[in-house]
This record gives C-alpha cells, structure tokens and sequence, in this order.
C-alpha cells in the first residue's frame, strides 16, 4: 500500500461503526519469545533447519526479543513465539523497529522480509522504520519465527512487538506522532525567523546559531516521528536526515555559546563544536560513499556527545552570572533538552527500559526561549516581530484548518455512499468477508437480500437525474427504517441494494423482503411540490446454510433469484430454493 493511501487509511480508521469496533480484539503484546545465537543451516530444499526445532534444548526464553545476552560478536540470531488469538478484523504485526534486517516465517512458510540477504546470511543496513506485517485469518497458535541479521551494537527487535488492527496501528502512529510534526514545524518556522534576521541584523553570529540549532532539531524531530514513513517510504533518506540533524545540534549551540563566552571556556567550546563539526561531515561523507552505514555512525557519536555535551553546560555554568537574563533563558532550555537527548541515548543504548522520550518538548522550550530572546533584543523592530508572529500563528492555524477540511472530507470517501448516506460497496465486501467466516465458523444463520428498483431509467430518463437521486434518497431512508439494528444495508452501486442479514433464517428474511416490497409500493415520493410516480423493487433472496455450503456464495445466488423476481413481472421478492429445479432466467432489465 502506498504510503498516501496509508496516511488516508488512518483518518478512515475513524469512521468505523461501533459494530466493527466491537468486534475487534485490543492490541496483544508478543510474549513466550525463545532464542538462539547463530544462523539456521539448510537442509535439501533450501529450508532453515531451526523452522521445524520444536524440541531442541537451543532455545531460551526472553522477556522481550533484544539482545540475548552473551552475544560476544554474534551478528546472527533467531527468535520464535507463538501468535496469541483475538478476534482482529484486519490483523497485523506491529513492530517498533527492528536491529537490522529480519525474515519472518509463519509455520514454517515465509511471512514477512526486511532488508536483502546474502548468501552467507548477511546484508546491509536498510533503515529503522516501523513495520506492519500482515497476517492470514488462521495465525492464532502458530509459530512465528525471526531471523535476524545485525552488525550494529543492538540485534533483534526494539521497541514495541504486538498483534493490532491495522487501522489501529496507523491512527496510533498520528497521534504519537502529531505532537512532535506541530512542534517540528514550528522550530522550522523559527529556524528561518532567525535566519533572516541574522541576514539583516547585527546579531549575525548568534541568530545564525540559533537558526541552524533549530533547523537541525527540527528536521532530527521530523525524520525521527513514525509519521514520516507515512509522508515518504524512504527509511535509509529519514536516517540520513535524523543523523543530519543529530550531528548538527552541538554545532549549533557550540556556536551561540562560543559568542557569549570568553577567554579560556570560549577557546575549549570552539575546540568541542569544531570537533562535532568534523565528525559531521566524516560521517556523512563516509555513509554516502558506502564506506559506512549510518547505522554505525550513531554510536561512535553517542560516545563523543556524552562527553562534550556536559562539558558544553560546565563551561557555559561557568560564566553563567556574566550572562545576561535571555541568555541565561537559552542555557536553561539548551540544559533541558540536552537532559532529554541523554536520557533517549540511554534508552536507545537499553541503558534504561523502551519509553518514548519527550524530546521534542526540550525542542519547544528552546524555540519558546528563543522566542523571548528575539522580542528582548529587538525591541526596536517589536512591531515587526509582532507581525511575523501572527504571521506564524496564522500559518498553525491554516494548517490545522486544513487538516480538519481534510477530515471532512475524508468522511465524503470513506465507508459511506455520499448520496444516501448507506454503506457503500467497499464496506460491503469487507462485512461479507468478516461475516461469511464467522458463519461457517459457527454454523449460524446468513442471509442476503439483493434488492433493485424496478424501471428506475425511465424516472432518470422521465424526470432528470436530479430527481432519481431523490427517489434514491428516499428509498435509504426506507431502507435503514425497514431492517434491524443487527442487518446492515448498503449500497452496491445506481438503483442496487444489499441486505446483510447475520442470524436470520431463511423465512425471516422472505418476510423482511416481502414487507419491503410492500412498504415500498405504498411508498409516496415528491420532489419539491411534484409529485412523482410509484416506485417499485424486486428483491432476491439466499441463506447460509440453507441455500449454500459456502457463505461467500450467498451474493451470487441472491442476484440470481433477484433476476427471477424480474423475470416474474417485478414487484415482488424471489428465493433461490425455487430456483433449484429451474433454468435461470435471462436477466431482465429495470
């Protein structure tokens, strides 16, 4: 699926009816992982070993399936559990990330492929996005097995590992991910604010700090959120980007605090930021030449920024009572979001248990603390800033206006016809589908009702398509009014109708057809002050089991007795049982 019709998919999400939402399990963590160190050897076909293991002493339990200890230089590791059941409407797996590239099987059988692997198990890095695995309806109780493959510091998966909806999985990732997109914006809004004034302002140095501090924090952010792989599928170019970023942020502040400092703390934070710089474009350079992965590049930077960034706050707490209020406000936002930094460094090191970590709130303060600083020094030109900051509220404002617009509209698209205002065809088959199987699994009543109203060319032909669309209208509304809270009718598509009619016998659903018919022969129709003509239908009836040993059967054999129904004068409803011992009729227009 592509990454724009995901991104629609997730405001979908939000118009399910509660009868679906009720029918799908909450999201189930994956326990009773087991591992083992090394790869799997082959046997004559090709196939792993370890995927028919079930009783070999090799495999250990593990609370969750990162870094089994004792890997001493082990780059290759397998993992199993089996998958949990649940009532899922469109279940998935749902994984954070994964340390590096994976191959998942599903009973023994391939499932899922992350990243390419060569002939001696190994492959290159391919990114850290999050994954949506897809499962067939019979994955309760079978073994899901994991090779892995990692020369990076972690191996295995990270994160979150779970069994969800999918539609659950993508409006999780929005609304993790809203905070930190609005927040990456408004940094990259600021970035340029700064930017600009340092083109015209006496301040060059320090806003030209403040302007790249905060465009490299905001694209980290941005790259870094789980929506960006909604935006572009591109893993390896948001890690460039979020490295970019990352390797930059020393930079910047070394810069702004270089100018505010003097004597012997400014020449030793010009020494730490040019050494961040160098590392910069080293690695960089070396990760676009193929030299190195970006993977690796993170770690060795780690390193470095645990050591410098508490030597950039002592030097600048050094000189902190010469400094003056605003900059003293930065210090203290910089302080926070460097606390932030460490702490997502500790966690992505499994320093300190999986937890996302705020870090774009440090990113806000320090945008908010800029802010300040630019009003401080700019007094002469408050009213000047005063616009741009509207400008800038307005612009949030635009945005969240035209999401909303988007919403809406998304509503116009979704599961609903937007002239009756019925199910439409898309959600039809996707009920079928859910009820079909619940039938034949638990041997319940399904009946399907076919419905088509009789001659309706001729009103569209007679009056205009105007008022066809208000007899359509019309007959919906009988329609929902007719059938129980329990059937679902939609639309299929011109003057076509279904009925999906769960529990009901085959006798309970001749009945609700045959008072249909009635009803809509009785039925009144104006349009404005014209009275129109009396609407007809004819209906074609089918159950499960009665009728079929296949539910999914149930539409074919409903349109078939709809088109005996034709056959038969119209106005009236047919069953397919008094199709059994008769040719089928031609199909008989209107």
């Amino acid at each position: 699926m592509r990454p724009l019709i995901l991104a629609v998919s997730v405001l979908l999400s939000l118009l399910l009816s509660e009868a679906l939402l009720a029918a799908t399990a909450p999201p189930r963590d994956l326990t009773g992982w087991e591992w083992r160190w090394g790869d799997s050897p082959r046997d004559a076909s090709g196939t792993p070993a370890w995927l028919d293991d079930a009783g070999s002493g090799e495999w250990r339990a593990i609370d969750f399936p990162s870094n089994p200890p004792g890997r001493a230089g082990q780059e290759h590791l397998w993992l199993r559990t089996v998958l949990p059941e649940g009532e899922w409407r469109d279940p998935v797996i749902y994984i954070y990330s994964i340390d590096l590239i994976a191959q998942f099987f599903l009973d023994g059988e391939p499932l899922y492929q992350y990243g390419e692997f060569d002939a001696e198990g190994r492959g290159r890095f391919a990114g850290w996005p999050w994954h949506m695995i897809e499962l067939p309806e019979d994955f309760a109780g079978k073994t899901l097995h994991v090779r892995i493959f990692s020369d990076y510091t972690d191996i295995g998966l990270w994160g979150e590992a779970r069994v969800m909806d999918r539609l659950d999985v993508l409006t999780m990732i929005v609304h993790r991910a809203w905070d930190d997109v609005v927040i990456s914006a408004f940094s990259l809004l600021l970035a340029l604010l700064a930017g600009s004034f340092a083109l015209i302002g006496a301040q060059r140095q320090s806003l030209g700090a403040v302007a790249l501090f905060s465009l490299a924090a905001s694209t980290m952010i941005l790259a870094e959120t789980q929506f960006s792989q909604l935006l572009l599928d591109r893993p390896l170019l948001w890690d460039s980007l979020a490295a970019a970023g990352y390797f930059t942020l020393p930079v910047g502040m070394g810069l702004l605090l270089t100018h505010w400092l003097s004597g012997t703390p400014q020449r030793l934070m010009g020494i730490l930021w040019r050494l961040h710089l160098a590392y910069l474009g080293a690695a960089l350079g070396l990760s676009q030449l193929g030299l190195v992965t970006v993977a690796n590049t993170f770690p060795p930077f780690d390193l470095m920024l645990s050591i410098t960034l508490p030597l950039m706050l002592a030097l600048a707490a050094w000189h902190l009572r010469r400094l003056e209020t605003e900059q003293r406000w930065i210090i203290g936002s910089f302080a926070l979001m460097a606390g932030l930094l460490m702490a997502d460094m500790a966690v992505a090191h499994g320093l300190l248990d999986w937890r996302k970590v705020p870090v774009s709130l440090g990113l806000l303060a320090f945008s908010l603390a800029i802010v300040g600083v630019s009003l401080w020094h700019y007094r002469r030109t408050q009213r000047q800033l005063s616009r741009l900051n509207r400008h800038l509220e307005e612009q949030v404002r635009e945005r969240t206006a035209k999401l909303d617009c988007l919403v809406r509209k998304l509503e116009g698209f979704s599961y609903e016809d937007p002239l009756t205002g019925l199910k439409n065809r898309r959600y039809f088959d996707e009920l079928m589908q859910h009820e079909a199987s619940r039938a034949d699994r638990e041997g319940a009543p399904l009946s399907l009702i076919m419905i088509d109203l009789d001659h309706f060319k001729q009103i569209n032909d007679q009056y205009g398509h105007e008022v066809g669309d208000s007899v359509l209208m019309a007959v919906a509304e009988l329609l929902q009014d007719h059938f129980r809270d329990a059937d679902v009718v939609c639309r299929m598509g011109g003057e076509e109708f279904v009925a999906l009619l769960p529990g009901a016998t085959t006798e309970r659903a001749e009945a609700r057809a045959g008072e249909l018919v009635e009803r809509v022969r009785r039925l009144t129709l104006h349009h404005g002050d014209q009275a129109l003509p009396t609407v007809t239908l004819s209906c074609g009836v089918a159950t499960y089991p009665c009728h079929s040993r296949e539910p999914i059967a149930l539409l074919g054999l409903a349109d078939k007795a709809l088109y005996q129904a034709k056959y038969q004068g119209r106005n009236r409803s047919a069953t397919w049982s008094s199709l059994a011992a008769e040719p089928l009729p031609p199909a008989a227009a209107g």
